[in-house]
């Protein structure tokens, strides 16, 4: 029991630190009834219902198929390296950059294992983090804070992309040349993707799913009409993935939510967050991003700004820098850590380098962009 209560904290920490951080600010406010108001429940249920369809869709093996078409056969290590960072990129502008490095990370262990590669694990590991937190801030649905905001401040579409397509072309130049790098050695690579395991039915019950909640998060119909056709298309067909949706991630939404509330109602928190986020919100959202993760630094600086442009950008980049900035980051960590022979101080330098820099190239983008001298 106690093992499993470690394990336990030790994974879902930032869900115990949202439950705590809940309860806290209930005990100071000392106001219970009001907490279920500061849920925006349409966040959640879209979560939901995208989180369950993206399940779907990776449990399908089409994605894995993909990835097997691409990279084997006999190939040099730098198309290789720039197949398995490429993937993630592109694929997380839609299935979220956790579920993209959750598929494909263990698709790069066993390619670089395979072609005698264990030298280039790391680096690649590590650009392919960066490379699904960067390319999944250019779309409303590839971070769950882009989702939020998205939602909570009512965007379109073309002030979305608009904002973050210029930090998103940034950032694939650099990872693409980054891969480059890597040597034109060759080498016969191997993926054991029986065809036969791929389920084309599945994917494509999944992929309506996905396009009828992609069509809600543009109000083109309500969120409980999606949640009731998710659930009952679920359990008609596919109730194995109720088990495949991330529920940590629901709880500390709701958690965050509750905290975010009751500290937008307590005067000290309102004129400091308040005060922070009017002079400089941009980075404010990104050293917030540091220390609590992105995805709770815009539930919780949300509430003290109206200035959704640079809260937008700034816990998006800010899922660059330390390892808990971004979950997707220690999806990546955790994953490399099974590997034989894992190196943990190699991969926590490696990181810590790539990510300084690439995040130092985003700051000056913005600072040439939107920064007036």
């Amino acid at each position: 029991m106690l093992d499993r209560l470690v394990t336990f904290l030790r994974n879902e920490a930032v869900l115990c630190i949202a439950f705590i951080c809940a309860c806290i600010s209930m005990a100071l406010t000392g106001d219970v009834e009001a907490a279920p108001s500061y849920i925006d429940w349409r966040v959640i249920i879209l979560l939901f219902c995208l989180m369950a369809a993206v399940a779907g869709l990776r449990e399908s093996g089409v994605l894995a198929r993909i990835a097997q078409t691409l990279v084997s056969g006999r190939r040099t290590k730098r198309v290789v390296c720039l197949a398995l960072v490429m993937l993630p990129f592109v694929t997380s502008m839609l299935i979220t950059n956790d579920v993209a490095l959750l598929t494909f990370v263990p698709i790069a262990i066993l390619a670089l294992e395979t072609a005698g590669w264990q030298d280039g694990l790391v680096r690649v590991i590590v650009l392919q983090a960066i490379a699904a937190n960067l390319g999944g801030m250019v779309t409303p649905v590839g971070n769950p804070q882009n989702l939020f905001i998205f939602t909570t401040y009512d965007l379109t579409l073309a002030d979305f992309f608009m904002t973050l397509a210029p930090f998103g072309a940034l950032a694939f130049v650099l990872i693409a040349a980054a891969c480059l790098a890597f040597g034109p050695t060759k080498a016969d690579v191997e993926l054991a993707v029986d065809k036969h395991s791929v389920q084309y039915r599945r994917f494509a019950l999944h992929a309506c799913l996905f396009a009828i909640s992609l069509l809600a998060v543009f109000h083109v119909f309500d969120h409980l009409v999606l949640l009731t056709a998710v659930v009952a298309a679920l359990f008609l067909f596919d109730r194995r993935i109720f088990l495949e949706v991330d529920y940590a991630l629901l709880v500390t939404f709701v958690c965050f939510f509750v905290f975010s509330g009751n500290m937008a109602h307590m005067p000290a928190m309102q004129e400091f967050l308040g005060g922070l986020m009017g002079n400089h919100p941009m980075l404010t959202s990104l050293f917030a991003s540091q220390i609590i993760s992105n995805v709770p630094s815009a539930v919780l600086l949300a509430g003290f700004t109206q200035n959704w442009h640079s809260l937008l950008i700034g816990v998006d980049l800010g899922g660059l820098g330390t390892p808990i900035a971004s979950l997707a980051s220690l999806i990546a960590f955790r994953c490399y850590t099974h590997t034989r022979d894992a190196d943990i101080l190699r991969f926590m330098r490696e990181f810590s380098i790539a990510n300084v820099f690439v995040l130092a190239c985003m700051v000056l983008l913005y600072t040439v962009l939107f920064v007036t001298f």
